[in-house]
Formats: structure tokens, C-alpha cells, sequence
């Protein structure tokens, strides 16, 4: 669970520094005491029991940075109460695993092509497409999330499904160390076994030869995990405005 506690820090952090709003690396912590992009934590965990005392030292500490709109913290092991802070609990998760040993998915879907975005334009359509808009469509004027920056970085890809000439499914995938982490995917309500199986097998060909990590929300789980993968144990977001 480490690794994969790590790995999402390592790609919320790539996400902010992309913002001009880095993190830092702490002693079983990852913070950022500016406001974060949409959807972003403030802080993450990065081991369990030990040094919870220095974590919520480090949580009291950005609360006195007064961060503007809903502030974070991802508790990646399930062991902080930060009620007493006034924080209440977002969503649960479970973090998941894939071994390297498994098999990569087959299935692929007629007529769908899978390719890594390598263009600032295609950022923007599958950001687009991630967030429900039609590609084609005008942009909404909101911040984005997913800047041009990440695409120069060699542990990133964003992996997209064309069809008919738009993007209908996608994902993240960031290398850190021996694994690659799985994030933001998104597939149509039809055939949804098989484009997730593409996704995964897109971030396979990104990077070969690593185990994938990833969390999926508890009510997801109801359904079982994302096929092949195995369920590590339990997260936890908090959120305070």
C-alpha cells in the first residue's frame, strides 16, 4: 500500500507543479499549502500507523495556512480521526493492485483505436471527454486540470479511445519507481468491461513490465474490483471548507 500511497502523491504533486503550485515531501506525508486544482488533496499519507502523531502535526500546521475553498487530505491508510479538526469524510476507497504476472487484456473494441496523447489540442479534447463535454464542443472556461506540461514528462501518459473521430474512453497512467499508477479513467456506459480492459492495456503498453496500482470508491467495489486486479486495503478522504 505504500507504493501505491507514493505513487498517487507523486501524481497529485505532478499535477499541481504543472499549476506552478508545488508540494512538498514530508517525513510519511506529501502537502501542498496552496489552493490545489479541482478534485486535488492538500495532503496525502504516505505510511500508516507510525508517525500519526507528525501527520496531524502537519495537518494542524496547513490549516494555519488558511487555503481558500475546500481543503484534503487523503489518509491512505485509514488511521487519522481528523473530526476533532472540524474535516468531515469525502468518500472511502480501496486501494488495488495488478501484478506485473498477469496477462495483458485482450478484448479490444471494433472500430476503437487506443493511442498515447502526445498533442496539446489532444489534452484538450480528452480532458473534454473526462469531464462528460463532446469533443469538438467549445471548452468550458473553468480552470483546467490536465495542462500541456504533463505531456513532456516521460512517467506520464494519457492514454485515449478514439471512435468515430472522438475520444470516448481514457485514462492516466505515471510510472513511479517499480509501479505505474492507474487514475482518472473514464469509459462509455456501453461495452464498459472492454474499454476498461483497454485502458488497462493501454497503460500496460506505456510502461511494460510494472505492476499497476490504482484505488477505486467503495461503492464502485460493490460490483467487485476492476478485473485482474487485487484489493490492497482501505483509504480515506477528508475534506474542510
Amino acid at each position: 500500500m505504500e507504493q501505491a500511497a507514493h505513487n498517487n502523491a507523486m501524481w497529485c504533486d505532478a499535477v499541481c507543479c504543472a499549476h506552478g503550485r508545488p508540494g512538498e515531501f514530508l517525513d510519511g506525508m506529501w502537502i501542498n499549502c496552496h489552493e490545489t486544482p479541482r478534485f486535488y488533496p492538500n495532503a496525502v499519507t504516505l505510511s500508516g500507523g507510525r508517525g500519526s502523531s507528525l501527520q496531524l502535526q502537519h495537518i494542524h500546521d496547513l490549516l494555519q495556512s488558511r487555503i481558500p475553498g475546500e481543503f484534503a487530505v487523503k489518509d491512505s491508510f485509514c488511521t487519522l480521526d481528523l473530526a476533532p479538526f472540524g474535516f468531515r469524510i469525502l468518500y472511502e476507497a480501496e486501494w488495488i493492485w495488478r501484478a506485473a504476472s498477469r496477462s495483458r487484456p485482450g478484448g479490444r473494441v471494433p472500430g476503437v483505436s487506443w493511442v498515447k496523447v502526445t498533442r496539446v489540442s489532444e489534452l484538450a479534447d480528452w480532458e473534454s471527454a473526462w469531464g462528460g463535454e463532446f469533443v469538438g464542443a467549445p471548452h468550458l472556461t473553468r480552470e483546467r486540470i490536465f495542462l500541456p506540461s504533463l505531456l513532456a514528462d516521460a512517467n506520464i501518459a494519457a492514454i485515449a479511445a478514439y471512435q468515430d473521430r472522438r475520444i470516448v474512453a481514457g485514462a492516466i497512467a505515471n510510472r513511479t519507481g517499480n509501479v505505474v499508477g492507474l487514475s482518472n479513467m473514464f469509459v462509455p456506459a456501453y461495452d464498459e468491461d472492454a474499454f476498461r480492459a483497454g485502458c488497462v492495456a493501454g497503460v500496460i503498453d506505456a510502461f511494460p513490465g510494472l505492476p499497476i496500482v490504482a484505488y477505486e470508491p467503495r461503492r464502485a467495489l460493490a460490483q467487485g474490483p476492476t478485473p485482474s486486479f487485487d484489493v490492497l486495503g482501505p483509504l480515506r478522504v477528508w475534506a474542510k471548507r
